[in-house]
């Protein structure tokens, strides 16, 4: 028979177990929440009283360090009518920690993250790199059956996780095009009746036209939403900032709230912790993520054009010209543009964000010629980004089309080239294990491309395409977050 004191006790620690791990301790013996030593202020930020290297390094740990239950991974109470519910995720087996078909499948953003060259055995590891097809997400299915044969078995979206070396140049691109798409809409509403062609940088967006009353008809607008903001991260072309991305990955990822997100001292998941993501913390991961060495530009090599030089240079160095020749003549380059440039060299951040007006509330600045992006600079005083992309949405095909249920299942940004070499598996679920079974797979605004490549193109200027495709790659391994190399691991 029990006693009074330990029936007592037995029901404390019922009790105890039946809270949420967040609740009932925030530093249990010999443990500590990994975010507790990764704080950093958005007023020291916003005032430059923390040092460029030392904020970099800052966002480089909350990047790579594995959340806990005390930093708020994961969340509190499943909701058995909301099981799609980012806050109220049912757990795989109930393990209340990781569910995987709908998030809360990693404990870290350099899981995903991490592979700097799949071109060599053993791949190459590099902080902010691709991930394997191991690492794919899969982002809110309502339907999976392993067991029946089909596309259809998947209904959702199946993302195979790019790398982030030079997204700086990517997000200020992307941000002077939308500042260009916007300006071009205030000029159709100034112009009623007038249709107004959208191009910047040499992108064509379609058209707008406006009318006196100031609605505008967006029907004739291609590859942006009606907002005509540029969102170049995502492969449906979803976030026009990093920023924006990481607030919704440290949601859907790890259970973690940023509190941009949810608010200040709001438990929205009810997991017993409030604030688990600061704004400073989110604005050193944005910094940290956009200031990654970008990947080396392709180099013509005038002396492929003298036969007197062939003999003594390496053959693949001309095939590889040749081959970007090839590319450019069969249509790649109308979507896989080499290069574009900005107008200016300072990529700005914000906060709050305003999509369509990215130079609101700015607090920072980065000018990306400097170490550690180190941009090529442009005649005029901007950047040369040499991604390999339009930053645009295209149609590819039925072949490739989701099962997700909307209307851009066959859209999708077109991928940039830069660093291709090195990061297989391809394609935006990565089940193209080789490049010509990725442009193989190509359909829709690239059918034309895909059939020159696949019945014009002999087998020597395949090859040399594919070489040139090979001479695209990632940043040298030295220059990837060098300063975030483990200091000492406790032993000796």
């Amino acid at each position: 028979m029990l006693h009074l004191p330990q029936t007592l006790f037995i029901l404390q620690l019922a009790l105890l177990f039946a809270l949420p791990v967040g609740s009932f301790a925030q530093n249990p013996p010999g443990e500590r929440s990994a975010m507790s030593d990764l704080q950093v202020s958005q007023e020291d930020i916003a005032n430059e009283h923390i040092s460029p290297d030392r904020l970099r390094r800052k966002g480089g740990l909350i990047f790579s360090t594995p959340f806990t239950k005390l930093d708020g991974h994961g969340h509190g109470p499943v909701s058995a009518h909301e099981p799609d519910s980012l806050e109220t995720r049912p757990t795989l087996q109930g393990n209340g920690t990781f569910l995987r078909v709908n998030g809360l499948d990693a404990q870290t953003c350099m899981e995903c993250h991490s592979v700097l060259s799949n071109a060599v055995v053993p791949f190459r590891f590099g902080v902010g790199g691709v991930g394997s097809g191991s690492s794919n997400a899969m982002f809110k299915p309502t339907w999976i059956d392993p067991t029946t044969g089909g596309k259809e078995n998947f209904t959702g979206r199946f993302i195979n996780p790019p790398f982030l070396f030079g997204s700086g140049g990517v997000e200020l691109l992307a941000k002077e095009m939308t500042l260009d798409l916007q300006q071009l809409r205030a000029q159709a509403r100034q112009n009623p009746g007038t249709r107004v062609s959208l191009v910047s940088k040499g992108v064509s967006f379609g058209s707008i036209s406006c009318q006196q009353d100031g609605t505008c008809d967006t029907s004739q607008v291609e590859g942006v939403n009606a907002d005509l903001v540029v969102r170049p991260f995502g492969r449906k072309g979803e976030f026009p900032t990093v920023r924006a991305f990481d607030v919704e990955a440290m949601e859907f990822h790890f259970g973690m709230e940023p509190v941009e997100l949810v608010g200040e001292g709001v438990d929205r998941d009810g997991d017993g912790l409030v604030n688990e993501v600061s704004i400073g913390q989110i604005s050193a991961l944005h910094i940290f993520n956009t200031t990654l060495t970008p990947p080396p530009p392709f180099v013509n090599n005038p002396r492929c054009e003298n036969s007197l030089w062939e003999v003594t240079l390496p053959r693949n160095l001309c095939d590889a010209q040749d081959g970007q020749e090839l590319f450019e003549h069969i249509g790649c380059a109308d979507c896989h543009i080499p290069a574009l440039t900005t107008n200016s060299p300072l990529l700005t951040y914000s906060f709050p964000e305003v999509p369509t007006d990215p130079t609101a509330n700015v607090f920072y600045r980065v000018d990306l010629r400097d170490y550690p992006t180190f941009f090529e600079e442009a005649e005029h005083g901007g950047l040369v980004v040499p991604l390999f992309a339009d930053l645009k949405r295209h149609d590819m095909g039925p072949e490739l089309a989701e099962s997700f249920g909307d209307e851009l299942a066959a859209q999708f940004t077109t991928a940039r080239l830069w660093g291709v070499a090195d990061t297989a598996p391809y394609l935006h679920d990565g089940r193209a294990l080789t490049l010509t079974d990725a442009i193989v797979l190509h359909g829709g605004e690239a059918q034309a491309a895909r059939d020159a490549f696949v019945h014009t193109l002999n087998a020597q200027e395949k090859e040399a395409l594919l070489t040139f495709l090979r001479s695209l790659r990632t940043p040298h391994a030295d220059d990837v977050a060098p300063d975030l190399q483990s200091e000492n691991d406790g032993r000796d």
